[in-house]
Order: C-alpha cells, then structure tokens, then sequence
C-alpha cells in the first residue's frame, strides 16, 4: 500500500495540472452536481425513484386546482355578465388573432385545460393596454355526439367556431387519429383566415398554457427580419428534448460556443491568483469541463435565464416535435393549410411530421423554433391517444 502510494504521488504529485484536473473532475461530477441536481427533473443527475412519482402526483393535483379556480371564474363571469371584460370581435383585422382548437375530453375533465388556458389569455389580454395584443377564437372540433361542455359555457364570451352538422357528419369518416386530427387543424386555420383576415396566427391547442411574457414576446418575434420570411414559428419543444446530446446541429455549435466563453472566464479567473494556467491544454481542459458540466445539469435551466427579456429569446431552424404552439406570420397559416391538405396522417407521419418535412422540401420555404418555451403544456391526459391510469412527467 504505502509502495502504490509513494509511486501515485511520485508520478502525480498534488501540484500536477493533471492531479488537479481528476480533483476537480471528482469533485464537480460525483459530489456537487448529484446533490445539487438530483431533484431537477430535466437533468441527468434526476433520481426518479425518489421523486418522479411524488412530482408527478403534485403536478396533476396542481393542474386538477387551477382547473377548478378556471371553472369557478368562467361560471361567475357568466351569472355577473360583465360586459366590461366581455371579449368581442373589432371589424378592424386584427394584428394578431389566437385560436385555441379544443374538443371534448373523456379523461382528465376535471382539470378543464380550456378553461385555464383560456383564463391566463384573459388576464394577459387584461394587461395590454387600451390597445389590445389580440383577438381571440376558440375551434371546437368535438365531432361526437356528446356537447364540448368547456367550450359551450365560454360561447358568450368568445366566438365558438364549430363544423356544420354535415361537415361534421363528414368528418366522422374511417380515418385514423392522426388523420382526423391533421383535419381538425386544418379546418380551425381555415376559419381563422376566413372570419378574420389576421396579419398574423398563433395556433394553440387547448392544454397549452400562454407563460406570463407571451404576448410580449410574440410581438418581439413579429418585430425581427426573419417573420416574413418563415412558415412557422414553433413556440414549444418538450422540456426533455432540448439537451445539447441530440440530433439538432445548432445545439453542438451553442455548446462548443457555451464551453469556449466559460473556459475563458475560468482562466481570466485564475489568472488573478497563478499565471501557469495559460496553455492551450488547460484551454480544451476547461471547455469540455464546462460543455460536460450544463449538459449534465441540464440544458433547459440555463435558458430560463433568457426569460429575463423577450429580446434574448433565441430563434433556430424548426424540431419536429410538437403542435401545441404555433405562430404563423402574416398569410402562412393559409399556405400551411393548403401543404397539410396534400398529405396523408398515420402513426408515424402525425401533422407535426409532416409540417417539418414540407418546411425542408418545400422551395422557398423555412421553419423556425424559438426557445425557451412560450407555453407551459398541462395536457396530462390526451383526447386523441390512450392514457395510463395515472401519467407521469417523464
């Protein structure tokens, strides 16, 4: 024992660069970063045995809560008939039009996702000014027999945009989920274009929650170069899809970058108490100990820190996944429909598929995602797939 010790310290000594980089390696990754992340559900460091069960059950308690405050609110607006707050249409085209596309829910109605979105856009409505940031609709899309009960108890404050009894007898056909929904969407863009003539779309879905900077940021979005020249702007991704390890090439750039700039301020660091640090081994050293250090701890919590200001919202090339969210400048949402008309839906080839393919072969056309996420999804229970008994967040 005391021979390997004396051989360890005599070929790494306390003072090497190289003894010191396992230190600190040691001591980032198997101590400070464990205890520190091993509640952050998006981090690699997240002990689900110990708390994905308890955060998911709190996460369905506070939605079940918000859904009942939402179902209070819209009942009481509706026995106060407070014309004051009522939402009507301008004949003026409005600037910005938000469609909601909602249908009935058979699981998790308790939580009424429509209610709630629709009570955070009110109160964002509420703080625009005498000017306001949108119109909104709602599209119900319930092809069943059985009534949309959320979307029929806010028909006196919004306008409820529903098939013919014919269209939706048509709309009822042998076509598979993913089919019918690629219809739905289709149809609620339709009618968005026709009743209003916006100079621009937001497409919500109806358990897409707006975050309390929406509005805000969408202008800002509108506001930049790239706006007129895109499909679709994608305002959601899933909050476990946006490591830096995946199939998106501008990540690698970002984190290269990320781990360039952090390695530097290490050093300039350093530099204060030893001037032996500078080499270009401890360079790449400290790179990769930072690029390691936010992937590990988890990409999605270095970019709240942007929510500090619509301008820092970053915008790239558009990820498949995902429709909760959709900003359609100017007349694109017209073009988007007539795209989505010449394809066919199946498992394996849902809408937001499709959109991703049109945008990256179709001539002349792109599609963006802006990061973070604009909407927080609620929707636990899914209207169009089946549902465990109780879903989990991961």
């Amino acid at each position: 024992m005391f021979r390997c010790k004396s051989c360890f310290s005599r070929h790494l000594p306390w003072y090497s660069p190289v003894t010191q980089g396992l230190v600190l390696c040691v001591l980032t990754f198997g101590v400070v970063l464990p205890l520190c992340c091993n509640h952050l559900l998006y981090s690699y460091y997240f002990l689900k045995v110990l708390y994905l069960d308890s955060m998911s059950e709190r996460t369905l308690q506070d939605s079940y809560e918000r859904g009942q405050d939402a179902l209070r609110f819209w009942q009481d607006f509706a026995y106060r008939k407070a014309s004051a707050v009522t939402i009507t249409t301008s004949p003026k085209v409005p600037e910005l039009l938000v469609t909601v596309v909602t249908t009935r829910r058979t699981e998790g109605e308790d939580s009424h996702y429509l209610l709630q979105v629709m009570q955070r856009l009110t109160s964002l409505l509420g703080t625009c000014g005498e000017r306001p940031c949108a119109e909104i609709i709602i599209c119900d899309v319930e092809s069943g027999h059985l009534e949309n009960v959320d979307a029929a108890l806010l028909e006196n404050q919004f306008l409820v945009v529903r098939r013919t009894p014919e269209e939706r007898w048509k709309s009822r056909g042998h076509l598979n989920t993913f089919e019918r929904e690629k219809k739905d969407y289709v149809f609620c863009l339709r009618k968005g274009w026709e009743l209003r003539r916006p100079q621009n779309v937001v497409v919500l879905e109806d358990d897409a929650l707006p975050r309390l900077d929406f509005f805000a940021v969408i202008k800002d979005l509108l506001s930049r170069s790239f706006a007129r020249q895109t499909l679709y702007v994608k305002l959601y991704h899933p909050e476990r899809l946006q490591r830096y390890w995946n199939p998106e090439p501008y990540r690698i750039l970002e984190w290269i970058g990320l781990g360039l700039v952090g390695a530097t301020v290490i050093l300039a660091v350093l530099s204060c108490f030893s001037s032996g640090y500078f080499s270009p081994v401890c360079f790449l050293f400290f790179t990769l100990y930072v690029m390691v250090t936010v992937e590990l701890a988890g990409r999605h919590y270095l970019l709240e820190v942007r929510r500090i200001s619509p301008q820092l919202y970053t915008v790239s090339p558009a990820t498949e996944c995902c429709t909760p969210a959709i900003l359609y400048p100017g007349n694109s949402s017209i073009r988007t429909a007539k795209y989505l008309d010449q394809e066919f839906c199946f498992n394996g080839n849902a809408k937001d598929t499709v959109m991703h393919k049109i945008a990256r072969t179709t001539r002349g056309e792109r599609a963006h995602s802006v990061e973070p996420n604009l909407i927080s999804h609620i929707g636990a229970y899914s209207s169009v797939r089946p549902n465990p008994a109780r879903p989990k967040l991961l």
